[in-house]
């Protein structure tokens, strides 16, 4: 089971880190790239395999979930479920919901740039909220997989301890008759 539990946190930490990573991007791509267009272009398609990544291993580590019951806590375990949940559900509403919503805003703009569209016109009002749901949409999933990160790693680091509790044949922290035994 800790090669299952190494495997999982190892992909939650990698959509993490891409998460992160994506912020970057994101700020460096309106920084560097001539126009504005051109960047938003850049960091939809990154967001687009960011989301599609994150749905697919959330998806996966639910499903790998059902092998750690038996070990398992199951508040800790239903709870990082939960979390994960949460990761695919933020995921899938970022792709599926808010970025259509963003491209019909954007088709509704007639084609113009988005800086040349007035900032009190209703379509570039509109398209501001959605970037800033999308936004929202992002660090809700990343502070879940940060949260099941947390408990995937205290179960690892929690069964090793039940393990070594149970091979010793006391439990008492100050119990040194080990120590003093002639071999």
């Amino acid at each position: 089971m800790k090669f299952l539990s190494d495997i999982r946190l190892l992909l939650l930490g990698l959509w993490l880190g891409a998460a992160v990573f994506f912020i970057g991007v994101a700020q460096s791509s309106f920084a560097v790239l001539p126009s504005r267009e051109l960047a938003g272009t850049v960091v939809n398609r990154t967001l687009m395999i960011l989301n599609f990544s994150g749905l697919g291993i959330s998806v996966l580590l639910i499903l790998t979930s059902l092998f750690v019951g038996k070990v398992a806590n199951r508040f800790w375990l239903w709870t990082e479920r939960f979390l994960l949940l949460i990761v695919s559900a933020a995921c899938a509403v970022g792709q599926f919901v808010i970025a259509i919503w963003l491209q019909f805003t954007k088709a509704q703009m007639g084609g113009k740039p988005i800086d040349e569209v007035a900032v009190d016109d209703p379509l570039r009002v509109q398209f501001n909220n959605l970037h800033q749901y999308s936004e929202w949409m992002l660090m809700v999933g990343m502070a879940a997989a940060l949260l099941a990160f947390f408990i995937i790693a205290n179960r690892r680091s929690g069964t090793a301890a039940v393990v070594a509790k149970s091979s010793t044949t006391t439990n008492d922290p100050f119990d040194f008759s080990k120590e003093f035994v002639k071999k």
